[in-house]
């Protein structure tokens, strides 16, 4: 016959269960294990105790050996309950996240990842979150081997920050290819619940170019639509920025390295104009012209969900984009100083020598 453990209370012992029976702050639970402590401690056995507290007798004698083993302790809480929580090997994560690749993939998932560590993906995401790690992502990047690039980066970042007075400041660049798409079938307009719907395929009717120059100083832009972009259009509108801007103003135009940029014809008509100063961005620097902020706003709410069935149509459009634009135009501020830009490019070319290091060796 199996028998009871026995309990022998001290005074305070005692009067300390006690005090957790009568207090109000203490909760159901642990008033119950005290009260089976203290019958216990009277010498009840489990069946008279499980009968008078109305509880089951091995929950009674549960209890009853948890005081013996560590008093107090033993019934202020409960055990912890079904299998112990997997421990992440979190240097080993963050080493196989950002040095190693899964078989057959270019970068893990929480579940390829947890598969490999035998963890769950919950796991996985929580410990990616904390070490800032988002393998989903990769952000494109491209730096300039201009041999001139501080001289260039120097003298264009000055005219945005200091623009030399009695002059205009414009940024000029082509927008190529646009194209005039018509979806195949009408789609459905925004409402409530539901987005707008197009379908993802279309017909072409042509293409245009957009020429543009923005004036840094207030906004405005000078555009003009043309079939194509050879030497010959950018004279065109080379002509059209001589009309339309006031004839005391010196010109300063920031343009990319675009062969038609530089060509000879284009060379002879500058030279007859001295108000005229061409200043070239970088190669692979097309970030440094404020103008591509521009075609970025006007592909962004004019053309990328536009439906045009026709050229016409297209350049009409944009004519109308940019007029209103023109009737309240607010200009880019530019912030970053060519040091800032110059530290930012010398810590990306550091990263970018230390992976090939790494990668040779």
């Amino acid at each position: 016959m199996r028998v009871a453990t026995q309990i022998v209370l001290t005074d305070a012992e005692r009067e300390e269960l006690g005090a957790l029976v009568r207090s109000r702050l203490t909760s159901v639970r642990l008033a119950v294990r005290a009260r089976i402590v203290l019958l216990a401690a009277a010498g009840r056995q489990n069946q008279e105790i499980a009968a008078e507290l109305d509880i089951g007798r091995v929950q009674v004698s549960r209890w009853r050996e948890r005081y013996a083993q560590s008093r107090l302790a033993g019934i202020e809480r409960d055990l912890p309950r079904g299998a112990p929580p997997v421990k992440v090997d979190v240097k080993r994560l963050v080493a196989m996240t950002t040095q190693s690749q899964p078989a057959a993939a270019t970068h893990w998932s929480t579940r390829t990842m947890a598969a490999e560590l035998g963890v769950s993906a919950a796991s996985v995401s929580r410990h990616w979150r904390k070490h800032g790690l988002k393998p989903h992502l990769v952000r494109g990047f491209k730096i300039s081997r201009d041999p001139k690039f501080v001289e260039k980066l120097e003298d264009i970042v000055g005219l945005y920050l200091s623009p030399p007075e009695h002059a205009l400041v414009l940024c000029c660049d082509e927008k190529s290819q646009v194209q005039a798409l018509d979806r195949t079938q009408p789609g459905l307009p925004l409402k409530k619940g539901r987005a707008a719907t197009m379908t993802h395929d279309y017909k072409r009717n042509g293409t245009t170019t957009l020429f543009a120059a923005l004036n840094v100083l207030d906004g405005q832009v000078i555009a003009q639509c043309q079939q194509r972009h050879r030497h010959g259009e950018w004279l065109k509108f080379l002509r059209r920025i001589d009309r339309e801007t006031p004839q005391d103003k010196t010109l300063h135009l920031i343009a990319d390295n675009y062969a038609t940029h530089k060509h000879p014809t284009v060379r002879a008509w500058l030279a007859k104009r001295p108000r005229f100063h061409m200043h070239f961005t970088p190669t692979s620097a097309s970030w440094l012209n404020m103008v591509e902020r521009f075609f970025r706003d006007i592909t962004t709410e004019r053309l990328r969900r536009g439906v045009f069935t026709s050229v016409a149509e297209l350049v009409a459009a944009i004519d109308q984009y940019i007029a209103h634009h023109n009737t309240k135009p607010k200009p880019f501020i530019w912030t970053k100083s060519a040091r800032d830009i110059l530290q930012k490019v010398i810590r990306a070319n550091h990263r970018l020598s230390s992976k090939q290091n790494a990668t040779l060796h």
